[in-house]
């Protein structure tokens, strides 16, 4: 490959596409926007925003992860799959419409930045391991889990559509599984129309037109915004996503692709667009075999992905009239179903780890409470509760091993010497006791 000149560049393209490599870069566009983006238009519908507002959003969010996805593709030759952050998202349904546009547009710049600074310095590797995953998976639970239960809930008001969808959902979950968001936002679609909950006759093409928003700033907005967006982006969009790039084969230093994805999330921030993260969802469909064969063709779908973005940017005006066009049970069915998998990872990594469960579980229900307290929102006090729990509860437990050391002492004698004077064991016995002492913890606390 040449890739130092536009001549090499095109003929090293021309050489490595595959139809197999487009399409997955195609389905992941829309799978993005089949389940993803319902969750934007929860957004809106709480914000009360204009159809013309969030056709700027949506140009905003698909022009971001399609130029930076097609960047970091090409440079790096590797299929970077971006999009933006769907828990971010989730975020704001919460908060709107006490939120204004104003200020998330702050916010959103806000956390760019810190995103940004932690890309450039290379410290994401770092900085991950220290949030105790329980913590930020239960802020994620908490976050999400309204979704799930309110696609549900739309049950009582429109039975037919809402037991259609689910219904499809668990048998294409069945038969095909990557694709069974798309094939249940299909059958939602016909459903809706065969009831008669549609109004498809204003449906037209449309060039969007993005609507600049002035940013404002406010210490509630970065504390109950800013700052959950950062966290919620690293550890459940950037992680996962550089996961299953390395499990894939590709071992890609994380500094470029953050770097990228921040510097058009400060681009987009001001017509609406929310952080543009690394796809955790829809990677796998253009880092796989799926793709092509080869891992080192792949790249090409990473660059359709970013193409058909840019495509979906530019007609964003006709994709939020036709969502608009559906039932609101419509969309809100649809983003819980696409949330389930998001929703159960995390709370079984709330589980995962006996020995911090109770903290995550505080999180998790501070977060999904909804509670606002001095205008901060239950995200921002469910990492602060979760995190004085956890520093707490494990406080305790470092306390009791500390004072079973002091016990264990005064083991006077010849016995005494001979731990003293034999490094295996005395590492042996203080394993051991550590191990006691939490079992004993453990049995306590469940009596």
């Amino acid at each position: 490959m040449q890739p130092n000149t536009p001549p090499g560049a095109i003929r090293a393209i021309g050489n490595d596409w595959s139809v197999s490599a487009i399409t997955a870069g195609f389905l992941a566009v829309l799978i993005s926007y089949a389940g993803p983006l319902a969750i934007f238009f929860q957004a809106a519908q709480a914000a009360h925003a204009s159809n013309e507002m969030v056709a700027s959003w949506v140009w905003a969010i698909s022009i971001g992860a399609g130029v930076s996805g097609l960047f970091a593709s090409w440079k790096l030759k590797v299929p970077v799959v971006t999009a933006w952050s769907a828990p971010g998202t989730a975020l704001l349904v919460g908060l709107f419409p006490q939120l204004t546009l104003n200020q998330a547009v702050g916010a959103y710049i806000t956390a760019a930045l810190i995103i940004l600074l932690i890309g450039v310095t290379g410290y994401f590797d770092r900085l991950v391991r220290h949030i105790p995953r329980g913590i930020a998976c239960g802020m994620m639970a908490g976050i999400l889990l309204p979704f799930g239960t309110h696609a549900f809930a739309a049950a009582s008001a429109q039975p037919a559509l809402a037991f259609g969808m689910i219904a499809a959902y668990v048998i294409f979950k069945r038969l095909l599984p990557r694709y069974s968001i798309v094939l249940v936002l299909l059958t939602g679609a016909a459903l809706a129309a065969l009831l008669g909950m549609t109004h498809l006759g204003n449906v037209s093409p449309s060039i969007a037109r993005p609507i600049f928003i002035a940013p404002e700033w406010t210490l509630g907005t970065t504390l109950s915004l800013a700052l959950p967006l950062v966290v919620v982006s690293l550890t459940g969009q950037f992680l996962p996503g550089m996961t299953i790039l390395r499990v894939s084969g590709y071992h890609t230093p994380a500094r470029p692709i953050i770097t990228a994805t921040s510097v058009m999330s400060l681009v987009v921030a001001c017509f609406g667009g929310i952080t543009i993260v690394v796809a955790a969802i829809t990677a796998a469909l253009c880092t796989g075999k799926d793709a092509h064969e080869n891992p080192d063709r792949r790249y090409i779908a990473g660059l359709a992905n970013g193409a058909f973005y840019l495509i979906g940017g530019l007609f964003a005006g006709t994709i939020v009239t036709v969502f608009f066009a559906l039932p609101k049970a419509f969309v809100a069915i649809l983003a819980g179903l696409a949330l389930i998998g998001a929703i159960g990872a995390n709370v079984h990594g709330i589980f995962e780890d006996e020995n911090h469960r109770e903290a995550s579980l505080i999180t998790f229900l501070a977060t999904a409470s909804g509670m606002t307290w001095l205008g901060l929102g239950s995200a921002f006090w469910g990492i602060v509760i979760g995190s004085v729990a956890y520093a707490v509860l494990n406080f305790r437990s470092d306390v009791h091993y500390a004072h079973a050391q002091k016990r264990q002492e005064p083991m006077g004698g010849d016995h005494a010497n001979e731990i003293s004077g034999n490094d295996e064991r005395r590492a042996a016995a203080r394993k051991q006791m550590e191990t006691e002492y939490r079992k004993e913890n453990h049995r306590a606390e469940d009596v």
